[in-house]
């Protein structure tokens, strides 16, 4: 946990605690949760088998998309930033040999999209 812990500073990081308790109903019986980033109202959580992107949906986010990911599967991603008055970035990621990304998620200064990128690195090249 060493390397994820360094991360645990961010302002958009959720703890563990509250990650399972809010979506632990989601894991296999050998999945552990190693760290998740709050993104408005959606949630990107990262699992040892796993990316899982929470999407809360309509005006009062009672509806949810729980959208799964294996890490072999994602093929490349990247990370956008804007100019230095803009502080949004953008991550997208390719699932398998799609054109287009099958991920697109808009990021505000609150989380920083480099944490992010680097879990993300960590589990698809590692």
């Amino acid at each position: 946990m060493g390397f994820f812990s360094a991360l645990l500073g961010n302002a958009g990081t959720v703890s563990q605690q509250e990650l399972i308790k809010d979506y632990g109903k989601l894991l296999t019986d050998t999945e552990v949760i190693e760290l998740g980033f709050k993104l408005f109202r959606d949630t990107f959580i990262f699992t040892n088998k796993r990316l899982i992107l929470v999407d809360k949906q309509g005006i009062t986010g009672s509806k949810t998309e729980y959208k799964s990911v294996s890490y072999k599967s994602i093929s490349r991603f990247s990370v956008e930033t804007a100019g230095t008055f803009d502080l949004d970035a953008e991550l997208k990621i390719w699932v398998s040999s799609e054109v287009q990304p099958s991920i697109v998620k808009t990021f505000n200064k609150s989380v920083n999209v480099y944490e992010v990128q680097k879990v993300l690195a960590h589990h698809v090249l590692g």
